[in-house]
């Protein structure tokens, strides 16, 4: 079940809240704990048990190392079973398929006899729930929050379905608190409802526009595309996952509002960043955030001199590929980043990119950005080769069909022009802009325009909504991205 779909906007999520809201505060973990395992098990089915594995292996974990340290031991070994038991999960169910596949092309290389290995589902958000679990461990070893020991507590932590899916990854440590403490206002409800249509039509009205025509272009073979169009493909694929995915977080992040939560940001308009290094600084700001505080650091860093900063980032940066999917692209996608990093970190690069103009600096990072999401949507590598050779090459003649005119259409170009203006902060400008140029104190013109911007913003919102609603209810183009995640 997702977000975008008409059976949780109208169902699940007006149900949820009622409960939650009817019930008293000493069963609301409880009501969002029942909530969230049916969210999951909607889509997911039996492998809800999976989940419930998760959850309790993490709890007894976590009460392990507790013990362990008010015994005056480390609890390193239970912290090692537990992180053993996590990625070993993660493992099967994700990579189990990939290994036996690229085995099976060594062995039939080799003239020998494929290994028969059944194909291994991969459940929904397993990479995001899983880390959130090592978080826990993690942060009670290290003394960042104290053990969790009531099971729905923690169980709530691991499945809360706001962020269950598609993030942000919530670390314990982070929210601890907000678990046993925490009350909903009407301001906080309302910026929740706000933020949650705000991250709806992110998806459904910019996001999917574009994704339909990035990939109908590359399901096109890469020498039949001309390099104009290489060039909408990658730039629409470059918008469409900027916007689904922060689209999806602004959902989570609302949603989480509405039950009282605060979720940290995810992403802070990555698409303006002049540096490799800003833009892992803004976008899906959660997980690089992790990779930085539970692993980087852990492998020292960048304290231990330059040569060992530069392995540092990229052992990192190919998990991170790794992390994304079991594929050659998604690992090679991570090392190209890891190496952009590493080169901005010599001597010689740095003084370069320093010196360059603005506008320059901006220019080289969205060209290492998009280059970097051709080899992320490409199904093999030998299809992102293909793919960046027609962004380059200018001799492949014009390619007309009905197909390119019924994509690119007026709608695809007027989103265009909204998704690329809209990934730098316009709209705060605007909102500060606006908010300065209100008087002070209070007076008669000063209650007139806010009243008037108080309802321009209500229309605003009901339109988006309505608009979006409308989308998904003629059964337009809406995939979920996360199901290779």
């Amino acid at each position: 079940m997702v977000f975008s779909s008409t059976i949780f906007l109208f169902q699940v999520l007006p149900l949820t809240l009622l409960a939650y809201l009817l019930a008293g505060r000493s069963v609301r973990n409880l009501v969002l704990l029942v909530a969230s395992l049916i969210f999951y098990a909607w889509g997911e089915n039996i492998f809800v048990l999976l989940m419930l594995f998760s959850i309790t292996a993490n709890y007894v974990f976590g009460l392990l190392i507790d013990r362990a340290r008010k015994d005056g031991k480390s609890g390193k070994s239970a912290l090692i079973g537990a992180l053993a038991a996590n990625l070993g999960l993660l493992g099967f169910f994700k990579y189990a398929n990939f290994i036996v596949e690229n085995l099976n092309g060594i062995l039939a290389w080799l003239q020998l006899e494929p290994v028969i290995f059944p194909e291994i589902h991969l459940p929904i958000g397993i990479s995001f729930f899983t880390f959130q679990a090592m978080s826990y461990v993690i942060d009670v070893y290290r003394g960042d929050a104290r053990v969790q020991k009531n099971p729905v507590n923690i169980a709530l932590y691991i499945s809360l379905f706001p962020q269950l899916i598609a993030g942000p990854i919530v670390r314990y440590h982070d929210i601890s608190s907000q678990i046993t403490r925490r009350a909903t206002g009407i301001d906080d409800f309302s910026y929740g409802v706000r933020r949650f249509i705000i991250g709806l039509g992110k998806k459904v009205l910019v996001a999917n526009v574009l994704g339909e025509t990035a990939d109908y272009i590359f399901s096109l073979p890469p020498d039949r595309v001309p390099v104009g169009l290489a060039w909408v493909g990658a730039v629409s694929y470059t918008l469409q996952i900027y916007y689904d995915f922060s689209g999806y977080s602004d959902m989570a992040i609302g949603l989480g509002r509405m039950f009282g939560f605060r979720f940290l940001e995810n992403f802070n308009y990555p698409y303006i960043s002049r540096s490799i290094r800003e833009f892992w600084r803004r976008w899906h700001i959660s997980l690089s955030s992790w990779f930085r505080d539970y692993l980087y650091i852990s492998l020292g860093g960048n304290r231990k001199g330059p040569s060992r900063t530069y392995l540092n980032l990229v052992i990192v940066f190919f998990l991170c590929g790794l992390w994304h999917g079991a594929s050659w692209t998604f690992i090679v996608w991570g090392l190209y980043h890891g190496l952009f990093l590493v080169l901005e970190r010599t001597v010689p690069v740095k003084f370069l990119l320093e010196r360059l103009p603005r506008p320059l600096q901006h220019i080289y990072t969205m060209m290492v950005v998009i280059i970097g999401w051709v080899i992320f949507r490409a199904e093999t590598f030998a299809h992102a080769l293909g793919y960046l050779r027609a962004m380059v090459d200018f001799s492949t003649p014009p390619l007309y069909n009905s197909q390119i005119f019924l994509h690119l259409n007026n709608e695809f170009y007027l989103v265009l022009a909204i998704g690329i203006i809209f990934s730098a902060p316009v709209y705060t400008q605007i909102e500060k802009r606006v908010r300065g140029r209100l008087p002070a104190a209070p007076s008669l013109s000063g209650k007139l325009a806010g009243g008037i911007g108080s309802v321009t913003g209500i229309c605003f919102f009901l339109f988006v909504f309505l608009y979006a609603i409308a989308n998904i209810m003629r059964g337009s183009y809406n995939p979920f991205l996360y199901f290779r995640f």
